[in-house]
């Protein structure tokens, strides 16, 4: 898939030709950046392509890997950022797979240079995908480093909404019970105090003042519902203080408020809160502003990083976002749809039935019992998508009525989806 346009390549080209203007005090300062970081050429290079195998453009060498050493390092007379346009990566015309792995693999923590501005490039280079629809993300850790991946853009044009409410029909009907005792939510209001900071805010009549995250907390909570906790009398009260709100209100708020104070901060919040959450035995995690159960139901970050493909991507997040605003039947189909284009991940190279046989192979490690099982999963899966009212809404079709039952097909199938993707071959697609 190509959506990537000639324009954002050049633009991010010149990024890196040219370097960027910088605003400081007083002044705007030219920085560049190295492409391939505290590395060489070579040395970058040969962690995305098999050098060895591909065409030389110079006669004296047999290999790409020879001829780019004579003219990086040797003689080291190719310009800078000739690879960009050099038709054997298929970076300038390839497809966008090709392009956004090659661009993450600039972030990555093995090849950045931390003391450099390779953060100031990332910032104005995702400006630059989103116009096209993606975005670099931080999709796991390395040494308590971000390691980067790609992923559909999703324009922020929604209210933030916070756990509880997300959540109201499933805590009223007891599908999400949760309990925080009282020293774990101490732990997690000293935490609140480690981050604590002040920020300037301007009100709506232009008065410009500097406010604490902690007194902004409660007042981005009022725009949903009126913070309350139980005083002495076991009273549930309104309140003004942080502490007693995250010391005593019920346990949902309290995660409405690690979610509003992570949105102030940056990742090593929630790293902490994580931590709070492992020691204690909560099934939950802070990831990406949102709290969500560690038996998820959604596609993860660590998920959708593993995924070379744009179409198959775009479905898991979409089945994701549909399963989180409660619209079941919608999730189904586009995670059935997700399905569907999994089984031809290795087209047009093999036929559908070849490329899921490629799939359980690698799933199952050869091993015949669970080869029988994942070849019987995507069997019974299929047959499940054809047999009820999922995709298809032939009259002839199943009805599904109780949304257990779509919570229930969601969930299968997710499991079988999840797994099959970190065993694809990213390779196979470029």
């Amino acid at each position: 898939m190509n959506r990537i346009s000639e324009i954002t390549k050049r633009d991010i080209l010149d990024l890196f030709q040219n370097g960027m203007d910088l605003e400081e005090v007083f002044e705007t300062k030219k920085v560049s950046y190295y492409y391939f970081g505290q590395m060489d050429e070579l040395e970058f290079l040969k962690r995305l392509y098999d050098l060895e195998s591909m065409p030389s453009s110079d006669c004296r060498f047999s290999n790409a890997e020879g001829d780019i050493w004579q003219h990086t390092i040797n003689n080291d007379d190719y310009p800078y950022c000739w690879v960009f346009e050099d038709e054997r990566f298929h970076l300038k015309n390839g497809n966008d797979e090709i392009y956004l792995r090659f661009i993450c693999e600039i972030f990555h923590p093995a090849v950045r240079s931390e003391k450099g501005y390779w953060m100031e490039f990332l910032t104005e280079i995702n400006k630059l995908l989103q116009h096209d629809g993606y975005e670099l993300y931080p999709a796991e850790k390395i040494s308590n480093r971000d390691v980067y991946s790609w992923r559909l853009y999703q324009p922020e044009n929604e209210m933030f909404v916070p756990f509880s409410q997300r959540n109201k029909k499933a805590i009223k009907q007891k599908e999400i019970v949760l309990r925080i005792k009282r020293e774990v939510r101490n732990q997690i209001y000293q935490i609140f105090k480690k981050y604590d900071f002040r920020f300037r805010k301007t009100s709506e009549t232009g008065w410009v003042d500097d406010v604490l995250v902690s007194e902004e907390i409660l007042q981005d909570i009022k725009m949903f519902y009126t913070p309350k906790c139980f005083n002495k009398e076991n009273k549930f009260v309104e309140t003004d203080s942080l502490k007693d709100f995250i010391l005593f209100t019920l346990p949902y708020n309290v995660i409405d408020a690690i979610e509003f104070f992570g949105k102030y901060c940056n990742n090593d919040l929630a790293a902490d809160i994580n931590t709070i959450f492992n020691l204690n035995g909560i099934s939950l995690k802070l990831n990406n502003g949102k709290i969500e159960s560690i038996v998820t139901s959604h596609i993860t970050n660590s998920s959708l990083a593993s995924i070379g493909e744009v179409g198959l991507k775009e479905l898991l997040q979409e089945a994701s976002r549909y399963y989180e605003k409660e619209n079941l039947n919608i999730a189904v189909e586009k995670l059935w749809d997700a399905f569907e284009r999994l089984k031809t991940y290795y087209s047009p190279t093999l036929d559908k039935k070849k490329s899921v046989n490629r799939i359980t192979e690698s799933m199952s490690g050869n091993n015949e019992p669970f080869k029988e099982l994942f070849d019987r999963e995507f069997y019974e899966l299929t047959k499940i998508g054809n047999n009820f009212r999922i995709r298809h809404h032939e009259t002839t079709k199943v009805d599904i009525e109780d949304n257990k039952h779509y919570d229930y097909f969601y969930k299968r199938c997710l499991s079988l989806v999840t797994t099959a993707i970190q065993y694809l071959d990213n390779g196979g697609v470029i």
